[in-house]
């Protein structure tokens, strides 16, 4: 059975996150949010109930640690996995109280603020004025609202540990970063790739965190190559 390209949003994201990628790949389709989910594990269980029956699985953010749930779930399902602009630490020391000030900021003030204090720094400088790439960032996220953003943070709060499962991943990996992602940095990714077996890293200079929305021909040349590789067993 041949496989679909399938991606995976982070927070507050959507489908709309990766317009670029669904529109220049083929048998492509994108999970169109999370909503009110609290569960990582969760998220990845819808992710096996309404995606393909065998995935090249590309996660951006929050859904890379979505994709890795879903690999520990099926891994036969998954024939090729890429992480791009994540992370695979568990909680960190004053994560939980940064992520639920900008909770209480929505609470208090709106959705709008929540947003507008969170997202600028996601996006590297020069695209943080730029309102062909901001604007709609915006809007989605805003869209998406202070409920939902409750609730994922929830989920990424009580992630499961997954630094041991990455030695045991098999098909082929891409881990990809913009080179000027302040959230989770170029070094992160580098020690991420060299914990799994043959995995590839890219480094995409001039892209924050938004890395699909800011450098989406740079991306969607890594993931031609990724698309391009072997499966092994």
């Amino acid at each position: 059975m041949s496989q679909t390209l399938c991606f995976l949003p982070g927070l507050l994201c959507d489908a709309r996150v990766f317009s670029e990628q669904l529109r220049h790949f083929d048998r492509s389709s994108a999970i169109d949010g999370f909503g009110a989910r609290t569960s990582l594990i969760d998220m990845a269980r819808h992710v096996l109930e309404s995606g393909p029956e065998r995935m090249a699985l590309l996660g951006h953010s929050m859904g890379a640690r979505v994709a890795l749930e879903v690999y520990r779930l099926a891994p036969e399902r998954v024939d090729r996995l890429a992480l791009v602009s994540t992370g695979v630490h568990s909680l960190q020391p004053g994560e939980a109280d940064k992520r639920h000030a900008l909770r209480d900021l929505g609470v208090e003030q709106g959705a709008e603020a929540l947003v507008d204090q969170w997202l600028p720094p996601m996006l590297s400088p020069p695209h943080r004025d730029d309102p062909a790439i901001m604007a709609p960032l915006r809007a989605m996220c805003i869209e998406s609202g202070v409920a939902v953003y409750t609730a994922q943070i929830t989920a990424l709060i009580d992630r499961p540990e997954v630094e041991t499962l990455l030695p045991s991943i098999k098909c082929p990996v891409l881990v990809a970063v913009g080179g000027e992602d302040v959230w989770s940095p170029p070094a992160q990714h580098a020690a991420i790739a060299q914990a799994i077996p043959h995995a590839t890293l890219t480094v995409v200079p001039g892209a924050g965190h938004m890395l699909p929305v800011e450098q989406p021909d740079a991306l969607n040349a890594a993931i031609a190559v990724w698309l391009a590789q072997p499966t092994r067993h």
